[in-house]
């Protein structure tokens, strides 16, 4: 393209646009680029030396986790960091969106491509990024010991579906990274996606991720009293109000004081929710 002369001014205050708007052009750059399933494979968990031996001993974990799979209305698939695919996709609705699980194993991430809102798939790359940022920072005998849970829809038949993923490495490479993850879907409690949560078994702290100032922020785990623990047990044993105060000898009064309080540390506003996320957390 030719300037002539009178362009020239409109030319240089683009440029010095450019120069003092970095930050956006950059911005811009990153919110135009194609995502692809590489995205989902990132350098920082590259995965070397497997070889078909230890894929024969892999086969013992994969028998292990379809015998669960057989044992949960859950979804698990198992993501292969070293041949980047799906080894393995349960037969369980929830995750398939109409797919039959072998047609969901042979199209791995690209699934994630079809069946998430384009927005939420940017979350999920995100979250990717993020998590192997904290994996990395962890030390290697705590790794296994990791679990990241988060929210997304999945579109299906028409409605979009919101359910919680939850991954956790089940086999190390030799250089630390991660060679096979176990995922477990299942409906999200939540109102809405995100609620990003990294936890270490036996640990009391946890970690929340957030997506508009882009960390990982340490939080203390909640702690319940017993009381509260005795509530969610007999909730989850399908006992009304006038049930749990008969067998915790209180009243009422005492049930729905205690469960306001239980609902206002989970931050949820029924007793359904607050059983997942009691569930979900290990909460007891």
């Amino acid at each position: 393209m030719v300037y002539v002369l009178d362009d020239a001014p409109q030319v240089m205050l683009f440029f010095r646009f450019l120069k003092e708007n970095a930050n956006f052009v950059e911005n811009f750059q990153k919110s135009n680029k194609m995502e692809t399933i590489k995205d989902f494979f990132i350098s920082e968990n590259n995965v070397y030396d497997i070889s078909e031996d230890d894929y024969k001993h892999a086969d013992i974990v994969v028998d292990s986790v379809k015998a669960l799979a057989r044992l949960t209305y859950k979804s698990i698939y198992i993501v292969d960091y070293y041949k980047k695919n799906f080894l393995y996709v349960s037969d369980n609705p929830i995750f398939l969106c109409g797919f039959q699980s072998n047609e969901v194993q042979r199209m791995g991430y690209s699934f994630y491509f079809q069946q998430v809102p384009k927005d939420e798939l940017r979350m999920l790359l995100e979250i990717n990024r993020a998590g192997f940022d904290f994996y990395s920072k962890t030390p290697i005998e705590e790794r296994l010991n990791l679990y990241i849970s988060y929210d997304f829809h999945l579109k299906d038949k028409g409605n979009n579906v919101l359910i919680n993923h939850k991954l956790t490495p089940i086999l190390l490479a030799p250089n630390g990274n991660i060679w096979l993850a176990a995922c477990v879907i299942s409906l999200s409690s939540n109102m809405k996606a995100g609620n990003i949560e990294a936890r270490k078994y036996g640990s009391a702290e946890y970690w929340t991720y957030s997506m508009e100032k882009h960390r990982w922020v340490k939080q203390n785990n909640i702690t319940l009293t017993q009381r509260e623990k005795d509530i969610i047990k007999l909730s989850n044993r399908r006992y009304s109000e006038k049930e749990i105060a008969d067998e915790l000898c209180v009243s009422t009064d005492t049930v729905k004081y205690h469960k306001r309080s239980l609902f206002n540390k989970l931050g949820v506003s029924s007793i359904h929710a607050a059983i997942a996320v009691v569930s979900n957390s290990k909460l007891i």
